[in-house]
């Protein structure tokens, strides 16, 4: 029987989940909005809050953006109302739903007898759902509604009568297809299918603790009206958000009919070596128990249940080239649960927590060692510390700013939208003829585009590791 105080490891567990969240919330206030994806949904979303248009997404003023649906920009911008326009309020609402989420977990493993804390230093730990702890983007969104699908389908199975858990069901379902659309579905549907597959009485379980026509109504009324409206403002957002982005994205290498950016070209099966990386080292503990147990592993109803749901999303994605290490992330919630099940038969538990600190100590070490030197400043990928530094050198607020050939996000939030954009010698030389003094942006590996007789009519005032701000004498 293993003591009380060894399994749970209270102490240690609370204080590491509190000094974790307290030093991601520091990086949720104090680190700048990078490009290129957390900029882009911030500034997303304070266009959404500044022009008040909350049906059509706008990447730009007038410009629709078609890639995602609103939740989380719904979420960011109705932030913005509150605490105004920062990086802080940007990403409070991702920091909000992994804490909700650390809560729910630790209320139902603490009904188990484990620590309150243990699923928060789990994943916590685990450096993907440590860094969506406050990052703008539908990640955690998305994350958030599976988790609460999942968790409501199985207290809903196992309740003896119908309970509130077979509408919260739905209800997450419908918030999920605002967070991410249809793809909740795919992550969703197929490992609860094939959980009710290794017993065929599920299937009619189903029916008698689902109300199966009512739910679907509650999920139409949350998702339906504004795929409805998007489509009736901008025509031609259903075909691009479900045709291009659900089927082309994840089976055409390099797909080239990204609106926004480009395909994110991977050897198939990456997703495997995200999961190694982004999931240590708990997903290494996992798959060592599953082989260990895995004569006995499917005969448990819990156990059998958090694998398929677990490792239906990377297997999924097996397939795709298009992936990113984001998509590790929906199997966060799953692998930590599996931890928590095996954690009476791991004997080496503080070896294990200290090997789990790692990467927070790395991230730890390496803030605060650019913070002393100087350097966070310099090493950021993001235009915040720049134009703020032109702010402070002029007294002139309203000198113009230009980018060259494209704008930053972090350029276009951080000047509020007033970055505008030259892409010839041509133009440049039109808006010098309009402007007695600009600000010009270039990224550092393209001043050679710019030619000599330009340059020579400007002075560097500002530069960082990948960008350069030039004022034309």
């Amino acid at each position: 029987m293993i003591p009380k105080e060894l399994k749970n490891n209270s102490k240690i567990l609370s204080i590491s989940v509190i000094a974790l969240l307290i030093f991601r919330l520091l990086l949720t206030a104090t680190i700048p909005l990078l490009d290129k994806t957390e900029a882009r949904y911030a500034e997303i979303a304070r266009i959404m809050q500044e022009t008040k248009q909350w049906i059509v997404l706008q990447i730009d003023y007038g410009v629709p953006f078609w890639a995602k649906p609103p939740l989380s920009t719904w979420l960011s911008a109705g932030s913005f109302e509150l605490f105004g326009i920062n990086e802080f309020a940007a990403r409070f609402p991702s920091f909000l739903l992994s804490v909700l989420l650390i809560i729910i977990a630790g209320k139902i493993v603490k009904k188990e007898g484990y620590s309150f804390y243990l699923p928060g230093f789990i994943l916590l730990t685990m450096p993907e759902f440590l860094i969506h702890t406050g990052v703008v983007s539908t990640d955690t969104s998305l994350e958030f509604c599976i988790t609460l699908m999942m968790i409501s389908f199985w207290q809903a199975m196992k309740s003896e009568t119908k309970t509130y858990w077979n509408y919260l069901f739905f209800v997450a379902l419908g918030l999920g297809l605002l967070a991410k659309g249809p793809l909740i579905i795919v992550l969703s549907f197929p490992p609860l299918f094939l959980w009710c597959c290794q017993d065929l009485k599920r299937f009619k379980i189903i029916l008698s603790k689902f109300s199966i026509i009512p739910g679907i109504l509650i999920t139409a009324i949350i998702a339906i009206p504004w795929y409805y409206f998007a489509e009736k403002e901008t025509p031609g957002f259903l075909d691009y958000f479900i045709v291009g982005e659900h089927y082309k994205r994840f089976v055409e290498p390099g797909w080239k009919g990204d609106l926004y950016g480009s395909g994110h070209s991977q050897p198939k099966g990456m997703i495997w070596l995200y999961m190694i990386a982004f999931v240590f080292p708990w997903i290494q503990v996992v798959l060592y128990k599953i082989w260990k147990n895995k004569t006995t592993i499917f005969k448990n109803s819990w156990s059998s249940f958090l694998l398929l749901w677990a490792f239906w999303t990377p297997l999924f994605f097996t397939i795709s080239s298009n992936i990113l290490h984001t998509y590790a992330l929906p199997s966060a919630m799953p692998i930590m649960f599996l931890v928590v099940y095996f954690w009476d038969e791991f004997t080496g538990k503080k070896l294990l927590i200290n090997v789990a600190l790692f990467f927070p100590a790395v991230v730890f070490i390496a803030y605060f060692g650019w913070f002393a030197t100087g350097k966070l400043d310099y090493k950021m990928n993001s235009d915040k510390y720049l134009l703020e530094n032109l702010k402070v050198t002029t007294k002139n607020k309203k000198i113009p700013i230009y980018y060259w050939k494209s704008k930053n996000y972090s350029g276009q939030f951080y000047t509020n939208g007033k970055a505008q954009v030259v892409k010839t010698d041509m133009q440049l030389d039109s808006v010098q003829t309009l402007n007695k003094k600009l600000f010009f942006v270039i990224p550092t590996k393209e001043e050679i585009e710019i030619s000599k007789k330009q340059l020579d009519q400007m002075t560097l005032t500002q530069s960082n590791y990948k960008t350069s701000i030039f004022v034309t004498k």
